[in-house]
């Protein structure tokens, strides 16, 4: 077998097609967890923190005072913006929450599948073999 049928085997596997079906609904997923947060979540956390946006939150590091990050930037100055950070942090936290919850519901619904009633067991071998024995005795 040459080189091209050796990678068409290896493309053709089971966990190479199931990680690529888990990386692309992957991707869809995070589009769906990012709108949930940027579009539901987020003006919420706006109103509640009094509509502070965290990513214009820095700190010029020669001293000086600037009224905005672009300000800053455009004098050239080195700024530590930690409000990147902290929105980072708030958006992570978000996204592990939502996350979270989904996969709490889909566990849920797991053990409810589980849980369902198995059929009632049949006799066992045993027994068949003792019941057709006795209908040959007779």
């Amino acid at each position: 077998m040459g080189f091209f049928g050796d990678f068409k085997a290896s493309l053709m596997k089971g966990d190479v097609l199931s990680l690529a079906t888990a990386v692309v609904i992957g991707g869809a997923f995070g589009k769906i967890v990012g709108s949930a947060v940027d579009d539901i979540i987020m003006p919420i956390v706006g109103v509640l923190t009094g509509g502070v946006d965290f990513t214009t939150k820095f700190i010029a590091l020669n001293g000086q005072s600037y009224a905005d990050l672009a300000a800053a930037k455009t004098a050239g100055a080195a700024c530590l913006t930690y409000g990147n950070l902290v929105q980072a942090v708030i958006n992570f936290v978000i996204i592990s929450l939502f996350i979270f919850v989904i996969l709490r519901a889909a566990e849920k619904a797991k053990k409810k599948e589980e849980a369902a009633p198995a059929a009632p067991a049949g006799p066992s071998q045993e027994e068949l073999l003792t019941q057709i024995r006795d209908l040959l005795k007779k």
